[in-house]
């Protein structure tokens, strides 16, 4: 008897698991206590990933939502405003800690595919004045995961960094995926990230490491990220045994974003090609698919619901709207299992429309 096909996992790139050379890896790591600072394997991977990133040093933290959280700290006051694209990560999936842990309140900037610019943030900038929180920063995300993966271009970037330091504002991207990023503009992840005071990265995601981030800047924003770590529980000691993993995330995974790339785009000609299925093949810049079933009358969930049933796991990420992620995991046959199955599901709600 035949075992069942494993299900297609389509739900995020979080899902990758570490290759057998990461295991291995892990495995061999030189190890000490990085609260001491004396691990040597977290040591070479922050100094690499500073390189990478064209900064001055860089922290390991166990992960993107707490990178995240350390570089608002340190680019804000408390009381101030944070300028923000609506559907950021940093806004709605990270349980608001730039109000618990920063004292800042969010100030959400609706932008077209996700990608701000300073005509859209221009008229959202306050001073310091007796009524209104003053702006304190602006965060970036690149890519914009609720925008389908969107890539902001490296010229947009640069123009709100150099007027936001004008204003004495500050930056920061949360580069989750910033080396999917990279790959799709050609450019390497320090140009993407040149003038922004802080940057975070993900190792755990497109780049295959079992866990892990790293938060990027000055070495003197940096060494006070260190105890905003430890303020938020991440000091992770002998925590070498991770670090070797992202070590080869960053070094090998990088090389083969290209092929995740190429998946995504080969699941959005195929979706737009069922009838009831909105979504813009061109727009889809790497590894992340939205679309759109509001023609169908066919929620997210419902949808996310039946094909898992189909064996094809996804997200609903919006009342009528489902997101599939390509990743190390999923191949571009599983992708053509995957179109089949939602054809499938969804021809049943294409003829009961009609």
């Amino acid at each position: 008897m035949s075992e069942p096909k494993r299900p297609i996992d389509l739900r995020s790139d979080t899902v990758t698991k570490p290759t057998q050379a990461m295991l291995r890896a892990m495995t061999e790591a030189e190890l000490g206590d990085d609260v001491y600072q004396e691990d040597p394997t977290v040591n070479l991977l922050e100094a690499r990933a500073a390189a990478l990133l064209g900064k001055e040093a860089a922290l390991f933290v166990p992960t993107g939502t707490m990178g995240n959280t350390i570089a608002l700290k340190l680019n804000t006051e408390h009381g101030q405003e944070v300028l923000c694209e609506t559907r950021s990560h940093v806004f709605n999936y990270e349980l608001a800690m730039m109000a618990w842990f920063c004292g800042c309140l969010a100030r959400p900037v609706t932008a077209p595919s996700g990608i701000l610019t300073w005509d859209l943030l221009k008229p959202h900038l306050k001073p310091l004045g007796p009524h209104a929180a003053p702006t304190g920063m602006i965060s970036l995300e690149n890519t914009h995961n609720m925008a389908g993966g969107t890539v902001t271009p490296v010229e947009v970037t640069d123009d709100i960094c150099r007027r936001a330091h004008h204003l004495g504002l500050r930056v920061h991207i949360d580069g989750a995926r910033i080396f999917n990023a990279a790959t799709c503009l050609h450019l390497p992840a320090a140009r993407l990230a040149a003038h922004a005071d802080t940057v975070m990265f993900c190792l755990s995601k497109g780049l295959c490491a079992p866990a892990g981030s790293l938060v990027a800047g000055s070495r003197k924003d940096m060494d006070r990220a260190r105890l905003y770590r430890k303020r938020l529980g991440g000091g992770m000691r002998q925590a070498g045994i991770l670090a070797a993993a992202g070590l080869l995330a960053l070094e090998e995974m990088p090389k083969r974003l290209t092929t995740d790339h190429a998946h995504a785009r080969l699941l959005a000609e195929g979706l737009a090609r069922i009838g009831g299925v909105a979504i813009d093949p061109t727009s889809v810049q790497t590894n992340i698919v939205i679309f759109d079933l509001s023609a169908l009358g066919l929620t997210g969930s419902e949808c996310s619901e039946r094909l898992r049933e189909q064996g094809v796991l996804a997200n609903a990420v919006g009342e009528y709207a489902v997101r599939m992620v390509t990743h190390h995991g999923v191949s571009a046959a599983e992708c053509e299992r995957a179109l089949a199955a939602t054809a499938s599901v969804l021809s049943r709600y294409s003829k009961a429309s009609r």
